[in-house]
């Protein structure tokens, strides 16, 4: 069974921006070849969901994630954290075995 979970405070986050961009609340989590880990994450505000893609719930904002990508993301968890370093989504992957000082980067 795939896992994915979108905390509160991403769910807050996602809503805040896809409001401003007159969007649905959909967040699209993606893994693209590169970055200086091997692997980097790539966000964005999805206009739909497709049939093949698995999908988490907060708070009525949904999480998704391509089946191709699913394989390096299952267990993974979606956050949003803002510090004094600013203001981000960050992402606990379980199947990373490595990452980088940005966090927007890993490796298996």
């Amino acid at each position: 069974m795939t896992q994915l979970t979108l905390t509160p405070s991403a769910a807050r986050r996602v809503a805040w921006i896809a409001d401003r961009q007159g969007k649905p609340a959909v967040l699209r989590l993606a893994v693209d070849g590169g970055g200086c880990a091997g692997f980097s994450y790539k966000f964005g505000l999805a206009d739909g969901i497709d049939a093949d893609d698995a999908v988490a719930e907060t708070d009525g904002v949904k999480l998704v994630v391509d089946s191709v990508s699913l394989g390096l993301l299952d267990g993974s968890q979606v956050d949003f954290v803002e510090d004094l370093g600013g203001s981000a989504f960050k992402v606990q992957n379980p199947n990373a075995a490595s990452g980088c000082g940005c966090g927007s980067s890993f490796s298996v």
